[in-house]
């Protein structure tokens, strides 16, 4: 999505480099200089001309109001971020001052000693008391703020209008009716997945787990203990699992699939229905199914209800070894201000952390308004843990499903492995 970008006001720029503190004993540095060179590395979008504009206009402004002050951007590979990061833990004259990074990765950051504690400025930032509180969370280790939120991805229902119209179905009101929906479509027309499910899909498969009042983990300040093999999330595993057959989506099909997978496969017109987020919506647009799908909330255990999302996203932090605090703090501000996360959403279609500016850009675009249900709903985020993170890269969730679905191990046996192998994680990561 590519909409023109409203101009960014420098005025706020002085308001912001007001809230930081002078100094501080947080950072690796025992210097805060005032001019210089501030390094910044952003993640490079599949798409990049749109944002870099939106970072031009912030820089040029931010430059202008800090004399003295120049700014270096660097948009550095996604996929390879994890070996940059690590380097530039290790050896702070090559680490960035300001730094883009997933809200999964925060836990994980925070435990390496990369992140500047921030949660005295992010206090005194005027604009924070707007933040979504599980965007905020996402920023949060041990009750500190370790950055700021950037943007907010969560996943709705995208169903085949024109599918639905021919079958006289109902978009689904409950999680029972999504999959009695999904087997209907199947049946009437076996050319297509009804649901189209992955098992390497984890965060399409947590609302079910949580729908059913599962947890990942219990615990907080970093101490976990996980909860996938109680008895309610249990319930959610089954629910999930079960969407995996010749009624619906073929186990030998889509056990492999990720989310991209799914969404790639409802854009191609392979399924009646995906859950696919806001940031699914340019794809779903360029696929054969353009003008006949529209997106509802993923519904609840109950009529009415909406089942829980994954909070997804990106924050912008400082980095601890920075030798530049007061202006890096000031930029990481404007970087994730509501002006800028306005034009971002504009620009690039990501969501806001900012509530009013979420509701005006659902005013803008329909097409967001069920994902604004959809975290006015409550969504839920993963536990905040460095062991999160070895967690995820290690497939234990997925393995998890796919040992269910290939009937290798019961839904007991797979789930109390997998809670041995998230205790395992917590646990190493003290």
């Amino acid at each position: 999505m590519k909409l023109p970008v409203p101009a960014l006001l420098v005025g706020a720029l002085f308001l912001t480099a007001a809230c930081a503190p002078q100094t501080s004993a947080n950072s690796a540095s025992d210097k805060d200089d005032r001019s210089g060179t501030l390094r910044v590395w952003l993640f490079q979008e599949v798409g990049n001309d749109p944002k870099q504009k939106v970072v031009d206009s912030v820089v040029a402004a931010f430059e202008k109001a800090h004399t003295g002050t120049k700014v270096d951007v660097e948009y550095i590979p996604v996929d390879t971020r994890a070996q940059r990061v690590k380097a530039a833990f290790n050896d702070p004259a090559s680490a960035p001052d300001v730094m883009e990074y997933g809200n999964t990765d925060t836990a994980g950051y925070v435990h390496d000693g990369g992140l500047l504690d921030v949660t005295k400025d992010f206090g005194a930032w005027s604009e924070a008391k707007d933040t979504d509180p599980t965007a905020r969370q996402s920023v949060t280790v041990a009750g500190k703020v370790y950055g700021a939120p950037f943007y907010v991805g969560v996943r709705a229902l995208y169903y085949r209008t024109d599918v639905f119209k021919e079958l006289g179905l109902k978009p689904p009101a409950t999680m029972a009716e999504l999959a009695s929906t999904a087997r209907e479509i199947r049946a009437a027309k076996p050319g297509l997945y009804g649901l189209v499910v992955g098992g390497a899909y984890t965060y399409g498969a947590m609302p079910f787990l949580w729908a059913d009042g599962g947890e990942l983990a219990t615990g907080r300040g970093g101490s976990y203990t996980s909860a996938i093999d109680s008895a309610a999330a249990q319930k959610g595993i089954k629910e999930y699992t079960s969407l995996f057959g010749d009624d619906n989506c073929p186990a030998a099909k889509c056990a492999g699939f990720g989310g991209n997978d799914t969404v790639t496969a409802f854009a191609a017109g392979k399924a009646g229905m995906a859950i696919g987020g806001d940031f699914s919506h340019a794809a779903v647009e360029a696929g054969s199914v353009k003008g006949k799908y529209a997106v509802v909330p993923l519904p609840g255990a109950t009529a009415g209800s909406i089942a829980p999302a994954f909070a997804g996203g990106n924050n912008i932090g400082v980095l601890k070894s920075t030798t530049h605090r007061t202006p890096a703090v000031a930029l990481m501000e404007e970087l994730t201000s509501k002006k800028t996360q306005a034009a971002m959403f504009d620009a690039m279609g990501f969501l806001p952390t900012f509530k009013d500016v979420r509701d005006q850009a659902a005013a803008k675009e329909p097409f967001v308004k069920p994902f604004v249900a959809t975290l006015a709903a409550g969504t839920k985020f993963v536990p905040a843990s460095a062991g999160w993170s070895q967690i995820d890269s290690s497939l234990v969730l997925p393995t998890m499903f796919q040992e269910v679905i290939s009937g290798k191990k019961s839904v007991g046996a797979a789930s109390q492995e997998a809670a041995k192998k998230m205790d395992d994680a917590f646990g190493s990561a003290g």
